[in-house]
């Protein structure tokens, strides 16, 4: 995680440079330089630092979750309570309780409570009417939920489903898993003749332990003709046109939403052995593109120890 401000005041020690012998004041001075480059360096961990850029690409928008409260200029809370499509059981609201900054994280909390017309409530971000985006590499660095009956995703849909409906606008999911599967994530894409159940998905299985035990980077890095889904810089999966069924609509800007559902057609319900709270913690996202002329900046990757799909 990113350093914070404690509160404590960082001081430098005040360091006699004036003596006139020539040895003692270069040691000073080079101790000084030391204590001085120490100095910034955790100034600037304090202070939030921005991404890094990858090499061969370049940065064009990003949240840290660095700050006290979610970033209303990029990101809208979604509500509602109706099933969303899936028979889903969650209501998501627009509370703290639901969605905030904690630690250096977005905290995305499922819970077992009576809200509007649900026994449980979640929530669901996106960057809709705010930024979308064509082409490029979106990733963010996630801890997922667990339990029988969660739905944590990172996922992208197209600017257009307004006009055009789902699943013309194209659907890009980046991660999701179901709770009864701890040890899966799924990389899918839904578009005409090939939507809901018949998505084209790829499935990503570690050999041991669950995706909810620590932090994963998941991303995926979109071309004109293709889409490559990567967990830890590890790509599992490559979609193009020939692959699919149906049309290529991916041609067009995309908005990104984090949710964690709970419930649905899917994943089934909560059960006695699912515990709540449950919560999704969000350390970054990150979305790049490719600079003027730049070209491929890594090669599709080896499979790793610890990683298997199919």
């Amino acid at each position: 995680m990113r350093g914070r401000n404690s509160g404590v005041e960082c001081q430098l020690p005040k360091l006699d440079v004036t003596g006139s012998n020539p040895v003692a004041r270069s040691a000073f001075l080079g101790k000084y330089a030391v204590l001085f480059a120490l100095f910034v360096a955790v100034s600037s961990l304090v202070a939030g630092t921005p991404a890094p850029s990858l090499p061969g690409w370049q940065l064009v928008w990003h949240d840290e979750f660095d700050n006290t409260a979610l970033d209303g200029g990029k990101w809208v809370r979604q509500t509602g309570g109706g099933g969303w499509g899936n028979g889903e059981l969650e209501f998501y609201t627009d509370r703290a309780e639901n969605a905030r900054i904690e630690g250096g994280n977005l905290i995305i909390e499922a819970r077992r409570e009576k809200f509007g017309n649900r026994e449980y409530t979640s929530a669901r971000l996106k960057t809709q009417g705010l930024s979308a985006w064509r082409y490029g590499r979106t990733e963010a660095r996630i801890q997922i939920p667990r339990g029988q009956g969660l739905w944590p995703a990172f996922w992208m849909l197209g600017g257009n489903c307004e006009n055009v409906g789902w699943p013309a606008c194209g659907e890009i999911d980046i991660m999701e898993n179901i709770g009864r599967e701890p040890r899966r994530v799924h990389g899918t894409v839904h578009g005409p003749g090939y939507s809901g159940a018949q998505g084209v998905t790829s499935t990503l299985e570690l050999r041991t332990g669950a995706f909810a035990d620590s932090f994963h980077v998941y991303g995926i890095e979109w071309e004109a003709d293709a889409i490559r889904w990567y967990l830890d810089d590890t790509v599992y999966k490559t979609v193009t046109p020939q692959d699919l069924p149906g049309r290529w609509v991916y041609d067009h800007p995309f908005f990104i939403i984090l949710n964690v559902a709970v419930g649905g057609y899917w994943p089934g319900a909560p059960d006695s052995t699912t515990v709540f709270p449950q919560t999704m913690r969000v350390d970054y996202v990150r979305v790049y593109e490719k600079p003027h002329g730049g070209g491929p900046s890594r090669l599709q990757g080896e499979r790793q120890p610890g990683y298997g799909w199919r």
